[in-house]
């Protein structure tokens, strides 16, 4: 077999085989296949698409190039949660102890933060002492007792993604939908859970700026998911706004504790009710959406979901105090107002910017090597559809520095206001099954 004859089958919109798509993620993950044929081989998939059988073979063939984690000593029926990412996305800290509270295990690996905003490490880490670190046995040890452990990614998962990722970076192929969809399922696969829930984004603030090519990328995840024997459900949600309204890393903390003490932050609290109520029908808890939803939900308010947070937290030799007592959390040292200059209504909010604000301020990193400040971060007082006055204040930037003007501009061009009232955008656009 000739990787040649592989990029021309492709070129020429032919249909892989197995072993022609092993041959390629197994020789160039050895390094036997050299970077210019594989980036032709991309680039061929860019053009002429894979079909559903090929995107799950080459997902397959990615997860088999590393390891894979063994979740089996935990018992129950193992649900994994993935965001496609957005700003203020601090979903993950709300779902776990939700779907936990009702006796369903989420033994979650997460990464850190490259860009705008800290990753869901990164935010944890506002809690001072809390271990991400920990060996295989206590992580497993973790879940079977609080039901809930979240810890930095160890081994090596899907080494070929990762691999290939730096590639498709520099060469203009990272938007390929089979490859996109590949890289994000070899990952979850690996991962060890039974089963999976997508949070896919769409809107200003997402990877996917359309509803179209956020319901595409959904539909090839759950392909790949079912295909390859994880009961798999997507849900698109917008980013067209930051969720809920808070940014930055322990401020994020904060406002996920607040909702898991039954505060209503509408967008924050229902994203996270449809995450978790998908995650314990999959584990088979409940017959239904409804009935998870109407459990879960009694589960913020009377409590239950605010103590499986805080014996995760404890597990995780986290300060309690910091929980008990949120204003313990880490802040700023300047609390800055950005004013509105006109009346109206609040039409747009661009969330990158908003995002890219915050990580003018430290609550992000532009390099892998930048350290992250868990006190800074932005706190949104207008949303889109709410009325505003001159003078009153959009948003509150959290800062070390006195005058943090690249971040007071971009806030400022993130918000448009309009005279004519706006509708807040729909947050749940489409389930896929």
């Amino acid at each position: 077999m000739r990787m040649y004859d592989i990029i021309v089958k492709k070129r020429d919109g032919g249909e892989l085989t197995k072993q022609e798509i092993d041959y390629f993620i197994d020789g160039y993950t050895k390094g036997d296949i050299p970077d210019y044929q594989a980036a032709a081989f991309t680039m061929a998939i860019y053009f002429q698409g894979m079909t559903q059988a090929e995107t799950a073979t080459l997902t397959q063939a990615m997860v088999n190039s590393g390891e894979t984690i063994d979740l089996s000593a935990i018992k129950g029926h193992k649900v994994d949660k993935h965001s496609t990412g957005g700003v203020g996305d601090k979903v993950t800290f709300i779902v776990g102890p939700l779907v936990a509270s009702v006796g369903v295990p989420v033994a979650k690996m997460s990464g850190r933060g490259l860009g705008h905003t800290g990753g869901t490490l990164d935010k944890l880490e506002a809690i001072k002492d809390l271990k991400i670190e920990m060996e295989k046995e206590q992580f497993i040890k973790n879940v079977n007792e609080h039901k809930l452990a979240v810890a930095g990614q160890t081994g090596n998962l899907a080494p070929a993604d990762k691999k290939l990722y730096a590639l498709r970076d520099v060469i203009g192929t990272v938007d390929s939908l089979p490859l996109i969809a590949g890289s994000i399922m070899s990952k979850k696969l690996a991962s060890g859970a039974d089963s999976i829930v997508l949070d896919v984004k769409t809107g200003s603030g997402a990877f996917m700026k359309t509803l179209e090519d956020s319901e595409s990328l959904a539909r090839e995840m759950v392909n790949i998911g079912n295909s390859l024997g994880r009961n798999t459900v997507a849900v698109i949600s917008d980013m067209n706004q930051p969720l809920g309204f808070e940014v930055g890393n322990a401020n994020e903390i904060r406002e996920a504790a607040e909702i898991l003490q039954g505060k209503k932050v509408e967008d924050l609290r229902n994203l996270s009710l449809e995450l978790a109520s998908h995650m314990t029908v999959l584990a088979e808890i409940f017959a239904s959406y409804e009935e998870a939803y109407e459990t879960l939900e009694q589960n913020l308010e009377n409590g239950k979901a605010f103590e499986a947070f805080r014996s995760f937290i404890e597990a995780q030799n986290g300060d309690l105090s910091m929980v008990d007592d949120l204003t313990n959390l880490p802040t700023s040292s300047h609390h800055i107002e950005v004013t509105a200059d006109q009346d109206g209504y609040i039409a747009e909010i661009d969330a990158e910017s908003i995002g890219v604000a915050a990580m003018y301020l430290g609550a992000g990193r532009s390099t892998k090597d930048d350290l992250i400040n868990h006190g800074v971060g932005i706190t949104l007082k207008k949303k889109i559809g709410d009325a505003i006055k001159a003078g009153e204040t959009l948003v509150v930037l959290h800062s070390d520095d006195e005058n943090p003007d690249s971040s007071i501009e971009k806030v400022k061009q993130a918000y448009i206001i309009s005279n004519e009232k706006v509708e807040a955008p729909r947050l749940i656009h489409k389930v896929i099954k």
